[in-house]
């Protein structure tokens, strides 16, 4: 079964003909040589050209970055070889090189050489520590030397393809190849050393419109890829993926298996001829150059194969190579600041019949599954021993430790804990994804399903485009991801029960009140998981959040991407990983966690309790959780029948001014009681206006923010609000430059316009409303001190 490659096209820039490509390891650039004399280097995040400089008025057929010497090198039909320093632009050395066409350079990763191929026949060996001394001359070819490369496993050695229909293997230092690799019927034009693994093979591509690869230590050759209809003009090992391509005159790149020599995909972007590929290990963005233009594409998930389990054991797969390293190895008495890569010791498991592609725990942590190449195969998790295999797109567990497995979008099978077969179904549909948990989720482009392990039986049918699904511990709370946003909702699982067991029927939509919307959350999820009733993620931002109750709150910003493994409730962090496999932790109280969710309940008594166990320094995120919960007018009520009067007259002189003078009276009324004159001290803002300073755009203010209170905007919105200046919602408004519609004191409304550019708005159109939902002409924002017109 084929492999499932995601290919995204990441950039595609128009030019004249492509003769070479190159990635920079550091920067976003892509390096493109012409047929026309020219450079051109690319930023593929930005998607604008960087660099552009002209070489030569004859075609530039390679040229290569020197990322340690922030230089270029270039080699053109001119015979010069130039030298540039990509951040001035200038020439750093010219020099001919060659007596015909310089086909090819190519940089030693570590020594200061570069060797350069010509249609001269000869290979060059040039020392930029030596003032660009040719150190070694190789001889041996009868005809053009199209490609030179180093063995990346043993950089003494470089092999070179030539039009002679051979490959040669040479020794820096020796004037003779060491052998020579004859297979191909027509000239070689291209080749590249596997480097995933400890396979010492390469591979090339030739006019007779097949591919080879080679085992160069046998000096035999392994497979021929048949199937270009022109000649193959560029080769690649993925450094990242079990993956060959090849690139051919006939406009398309092939993607072969590296293990099986199974065809993958072809890819056809309507460039005409292919003329080079380019990729960079640890990356799995791959450039190719062609007739009109260049396209970088990306191939596979940059996440790493990676499963932790609840005692903090992580197992992950390096290629086939499975590691493990245990979180608590490291000390107590070792201090990790939130952020900070651990140091774990890693330990070699084994390795993996076939390429991983996911990798899960089961829910006890005793077994682990790997999927990949159209196969599974469960291992015990500590000595990595096979106990079970078969076919599979992707595998999933259930909470009790069963498993389901999508052989293809028609046929699912389920199996019991001791690895049976139970149950063998074939959906109404073409099932494109399932999700284990709680439920068996079975999704198509348009809809998902869930389905009780138990019989099959539909539980009920959601209408949305579903990415991910996770569950709660407690099996009553799931996330139903999609691309744009995650909605949250309770199973009822007693209700299900007994219409199930009461023999009810059940249609095409399922069980009517199987789930209840709780909240509806528009991010993107990447990545998440359940710790009670708390959900974290990271977004599309790159932002570690929480969600308690539809509130949604940042814990960190990352600084690189990073993905969820787990929460250990002991430690009170949570982990997560990044592509190189490092591990990071972040603090994460279950404390808080704990009294947010009480809260949600409604059950404050227990949540009482736990308050004085959560530390001060998270005060501050308890307080605006509490604000972000308040009801002002319940919460006005209550300091009044609590007969707290003037504490309800100040919270509604910041939050809501319309009810000042209700309050003001109330107060007058308790205060005579006590003392006749401080009553009549009391002013009214009804009666005495002048001693309320901008009362009435307080009143507007409030009128505009009361449909929007409690409505909150996404995290990734944050730096809109943060970027804000500390002012209260009357100043802000006071200083908008546009048209104001503020109530006089009769009611009737007068206007006040101001001109900007002679654009007119009105009031309503004007008012912005802060998150926290608070106004007044004294009022708190972002959680700040009130803030009073004497201030």
């Amino acid at each position: 079964m084929p492999l499932r490659l995601d290919i995204k096209r990441k950039l595609a820039q128009r030019s004249e003909r492509v003769k070479s490509v190159d990635l920079h390891p550091t920067e976003p650039w892509i390096m493109s040589s012409l047929y026309s004399g020219s450079v051109c280097i690319w930023n593929y995040q930005t998607q604008t050209m960087v660099k552009s400089f002209e070489v030569s008025e004859l075609p530039v057929r390679s040229a290569k970055f020197i990322p340690r010497k922030q230089w270029v090198v270039a080699g053109a039909d001119d015979m010069f070889i130039r030298v540039y320093n990509y951040n001035t632009m200038d020439k750093v050395k010219m020099f001919e090189a060659h007596t015909d066409y310089i086909r090819c350079v190519a940089v030693h990763p570590t020594l200061p050489y570069v060797l350069s191929s010509s249609d001269d026949m000869l290979i060059k060996l040039w020392d930029w520590d030596k003032g660009w001394m040719c150190t070694q001359i190789f001889e041996g070819h009868s005809h053009y030397v199209m490609q030179v490369t180093f063995n990346p496993k043993d950089t003494n050695t470089f092999a070179s393809a030539s039009l002679d229909r051979t490959v040669k293997i040479w020794s820096l230092g020796s004037p003779d190849p060491n052998f020579t690799l004859d297979g191909h019927s027509k000239g070689v034009n291209c080749i590249d050393y596997f480097t995933g693994g400890d396979r010492p093979y390469l591979i090339t591509g030739s006019d007779d419109q097949t591919a080879k690869v080679w085992d160069y230590q046998t000096k035999s050759c392994v497979q021929t890829l048949e199937g270009h209809a022109h000649n193959v003009s560029a080769v690649c090992f993925h450094p990242e993926l079990p993956i060959i391509m090849t690139g051919s005159e006939d406009g398309t790149v092939r993607l072969w298996h590296s293990t099986t020599y199974r065809l993958e995909n072809t890819l056809n972007y309507g460039l005409e001829r292919v003329w080079a590929l380019g990729y960079m290990k640890g990356s799995r963005r791959v450039v190719i150059g062609y007739d009109e233009g260049t396209i970088m594409i990306k191939i596979g998930r940059e996440e790493p194969v990676a499963s932790m389990d609840s005692s903090g054991k992580i197992i992950w797969a390096k290629h086939n190579e499975i590691q493990t390293v245990n979180i608590k190895a490291v000390g107590a008495d070792t201090e990790i600041a939130d952020g900070e890569r651990l140091p774990l010791a890693v330990k070699e498991l084994g390795s993996c019949d076939l390429y991983p592609q996911s990798l899960r725990h089961n829910p006890n942590g005793r077994f682990v599954v790997v999927c990949g190449d159209g196969e599974y195969i469960i291992y015990t998790a500590l000595a990595w021993r096979n106990r079970s295999f078969g076919s599979a797109l992707e595998i999933v567990w259930s909470t009790d430790g069963e498993y389901a497995v999508r052989e293809s979008p028609s046929k699912i099978k389920i199996y019991s804990k001791n690895f049976q077969e139970r149950k063998s179904i074939r959906p109404a549909f073409s099932a494109e994804r399932i999700h284990g948990g709680v439920l068996l989720a079975m999704c198509t482009n348009d809809f998902i399903c869930f389905y009780d392990w138990a019989e099959c039986r539909l539980i009920r049918r959601i209408d949305v485009n579903v990415k991910n699904v996770y569950w709660a511990d407690s099996g009553d709370l799931v996330t139903i991801a999609s691309d744009s946003s995650f909605y949250i909702l309770k199973y009822n699982r007693d209700l299900v029960s007994s219409h199930l067991d009461g023999g009810a029927s059940v249609g095409e939509e399922g069980v009517e009140d199987a789930y209840e919307l709780l909240h509806e959350i528009n991010e993107r999820v990447r990545t998440g998981l359940w710790v009670g009733d708390c959900f974290i993620y990271n977004n599309s931002s790159w932002r570690l959040n929480y969600c308690v109750g539809g509130e949604v709150t940042t814990m960190f910003h990352l600084d690189r991407p990073m993905y969820l493994l787990g929460y250990l409730s002991n430690q009170s962090r949570v982990y997560l990983i990044d592509k190189e496999f490092n591990v990071v932790g972040y603090t994460l109280l279950l404390s808080l966690i704990e009294y947010k969710t009480l809260v949600m309940r409604g059950d404050l008594e227990r949540a009482n309790t736990i308050l004085p166990s959560i530390p001060k320094e998270q005060h501050n995120s308890v307080a605006h959780f509490l604000e972000s919960r308040g009801k002002l007018e319940e919460c006005l009520q209550l300091l009044v029948d609590s007969n707290r009067i003037p504490e309800a007259a100040l919270m509604a002189r910041s939050y809501l001014p319309s009810k000042v003078s209700d309050i003001v009276s109330i107060w007058k009324k308790d205060l005579q009681k006590v003392n006749s004159k401080a009553a009549e001290s009391l002013a009214d803002p009804a009666e005495y206006p002048n001693l309320f300073e901008d009362r009435q755009i307080a009143l507007s203010v409030e009128s505009t923010l009361a449909p929007k209170r409690g409505v909150y905007p996404p995290a990734e919105e944050y730096m809109t609000y943060a970027e804000r200046p500390n002012e209260s919602l009357v100043e802000a408004f006071k200083s908008m430059n546009m048209e104001e519609e503020i109530p006089n004191e009769n009611g009737d409304p007068a206007h006040e316009v101001i001109e900007d550019d002679g654009v007119e708005e009105s009031q309503e159109d004007a008012v912005e409303v802060e998150p926290d939902g608070s106004i007044d002409s004294g009022v708190l924002v972002n959680g700040n001190d009130v803030l009073t017109p004497d201030q």
